[in-house]
C-alpha cells in the first residue's frame, strides 16, 4: 500500500506538471540533433547516416508527459538529483565530455591498457568512426519524437550548466549514451576476459546522462538500443571489419611487448 501511494502521488504530480507544461511538451520543429563533435578533426563514418537502421521505426515512442510510463522517467530523474553532490555526480561530470580522447580514459581501466592516440592508433581511428555511426543512430529517432529535454521540461538547472545553451535539442534517445554504449560493445569484443567491467563502464556512462538531467531513463534506454542495431548494421560493412582486423593486430602486438 505505501508503494502504490508514492506511485499515485508521483502520477499526480506529473499530470499537474504535465497540464501545467503542455506547450513546451516537445521541441520545436525547427530544433536541430545534437551536433557533437566526437573527435578533435571530421572524422569519416563506417556508414554514413543514411545507411543506419532508422530508429523512427523500431523504437518505441517516448512516454508520453503526464502518463504512467513517464511517473518512471520522474523517479529515475529525481534518483539522479539525488547524486549530484556525490562523487558518482562528479563522475557524471567527467562523464559529459564527449570525444574519443575522453572515451579512450574512460575505457583504458577496463580494458586493461592504456588506449591513446599515441600508444593505440589504429583503436583510435577505429573507435572514432565507431563513435560517429553510433551517435548518428539517434538522429532520425530525434528528428521524429522531438522530445523536450527533462532540464527544460522541469526548468531546473543540470549538473553541468555550461553545456545547458548549447542542448535545447531533442532528448530522444540520446546521443552521448549511444556512442559510450557503442565503444563498450566493440571494446568486450576486443577484449571478452574483460567483458563484463567494459560493458558495465558503458552502461554507467549512459546513465551519468541522467544524473547530469541532460535525459530521461527512457532515452538512455532508447540510446542502447539505436547503438546496438548500429553495431549489428556495422559487422557487415567491409571497411568496420577491415579496421577491427587491424585493430587486433595492434593489441596483439602491444600484449607481446
Amino acid at each position: 500500500m505505501k508503494h502504490r501511494s508514492i506511485l499515485t502521488a508521483l502520477l499526480l504530480v506529473a499530470l499537474t506538471s504535465a497540464m501545467a507544461q503542455s506547450e513546451r511538451s516537445t521541441v520545436a520543429d525547427t530544433a536541430q540533433v545534437d551536433n557533437v563533435a566526437p573527435v578533435k578533426k571530421a572524422w569519416p563514418s563506417f556508414l554514413g547516416k543514411h545507411n543506419l537502421p532508422d530508429g523512427s521505426k523500431y523504437l518505441p515512442a517516448p512516454p508520453a508527459f503526464g502518463s504512467e510510463q513517464f511517473v518512471g522517467d520522474m523517479v529515475w530523474y529525481h534518483w539522479g538529483k539525488s547524486l549530484r553532490d556525490t562523487p558518482r555526480g562528479e563522475q557524471a561530470k567527467h562523464d559529459a565530455e564527449m570525444n574519443v580522447e575522453s572515451m579512450m580514459r574512460l575505457f583504458s581501466a577496463p580494458f586493461g591498457m592504456e588506449l591513446s592516440e599515441e600508444k593505440t592508433p589504429e583503436m583510435y581511428d577505429f573507435l572514432a568512426r565507431v563513435m560517429t555511426d553510433a551517435t548518428a543512430s539517434t538522429s532520425k529517432a530525434k528528428k521524429h519524437f522531438k522530445r523536450l529535454r527533462p532540464f527544460l521540461y522541469f526548468n531546473e538547472g543540470t549538473l553541468v550548466p555550461e553545456e545547458e545553451a548549447s542542448h535545447h535539442t531533442p532528448s530522444y534517445p540520446s546521443s552521448h549514451s549511444a556512442a559510450g554504449w557503442g565503444v563498450a560493445l566493440v571494446l568486450s569484443e576486443l577484449n571478452t576476459d574483460s567483458a563484463e567491467v567494459i560493458l558495465k563502464t558503458g552502461y554507467e556512462y549512459g546513465q551519468s546522462r541522467v544524473i547530469a538531467g541532460y535525459h530521461y531513463q527512457s532515452d538512455v534506454d532508447a540510446a542502447r538500443m539505436a547503438a546496438s542495431a548500429c553495431i549489428v548494421r556495422l559487422h557487415a560493412d567491409e571497411n568496420f571489419m577491415k579496421q577491427l582486423k587491424k585493430v587486433r593486430k595492434e593489441l596483439d602486438k602491444l600484449r607481446k611487448q
